[in-house]
């Protein structure tokens, strides 16, 4: 599936419930990553915007040249 989420540092650094749940994978634009920030147990994989988009249009990561 996919979630729309507003731009800013809620997600971004799991500040407050807005966060990933252990096991949830989330494809995110951020220029940085590390264990835990978006939520504890979640997996963040940084994606270029096309790739985002890709994965949005998708409902999962997929390869973005197949889209063109």
């Amino acid at each position: 599936g996919f979630e729309w989420r507003e731009p800013g540092c809620s997600m971004c650094l799991a500040m407050n419930a807005d966060r990933l749940e252990p096991g949830e994978r989330c494809a995110s634009t951020s220029n940085r990553n590390f264990e835990g920030r978006q939520g504890a147990g979640g997996r963040t994989h940084l994606v270029s915007p096309a790739m985002a988009a890709a994965a949005a249009v998708a409902g999962h990561f997929t390869d973005v040249r197949t889209l063109a």
